[in-house]
C-alpha cells in the first residue's frame, strides 16, 4: 500500500528547504517571497525583515488566510513595531519563526485543510 500526504488540493506547497533557499513545489526560492495554498507571489518585496511596511502586508492579507506565518531567515527576529500592530489590527492569527520552522508549520497547516500563508525571508 503507498502511503502518501494530503495536502488538500493546494496548489503551492514547501518541498524544501536548506541554507539561503526554500524549495516551492521543487523549485528553489533564493528571494523573500509570499505563498498561500492557492498563490505564489515570488517577487516579493521587501527583501529584509527590516524593509518590511505595513503597506507590504497588503498582499499577505488578500490571500484570505487564518492563520498567517513569517518565517525571518536563520534566527527568529520581531518585526517592526508598525508591522506588528497591523498584524494584531487585521484580526487574524500569526507566527513569526524562523524560517525552517515556517517551513515546516505551513506544511502541517495546509495537510489540516486550514487557510494558510506565509511570508519568507531568505537569507
Amino acid at each position: 500500500m503507498k502511503f502518501s500526504e494530503d495536502m488538500g488540493g493546494a496548489t503551492y506547497r514547501i518541498t524544501g528547504y536548506g541554507e539561503a533557499w526554500v524549495a516551492v513545489n521543487y523549485e528553489r526560492l533564493t528571494n523573500s517571497f509570499l505563498i498561500g495554498s492557492q498563490t505564489l507571489i515570488s517577487d516579493w518585496q521587501p527583501q529584509t525583515l527590516a524593509e518590511l511596511q505595513p503597506a507590504h502586508l497588503d498582499a499577505l492579507f488578500a490571500i484570505g488566510a487564518e492563520v498567517i506565518l513569517i518565517g525571518t531567515g536563520k534566527s527568529q527576529q520581531l518585526p517592526p513595531a508598525e508591522v506588528w500592530k497591523t498584524l494584531v489590527q487585521h484580526g487574524v492569527g500569526f507566527e513569526v519563526m524562523t524560517t525552517a520552522a515556517t517551513c515546516r508549520t505551513y506544511n502541517v497547516l495546509l495537510s489540516e485543510a486550514r487557510r494558510v500563508a506565509a511570508a519568507f525571508f531568505v537569507d
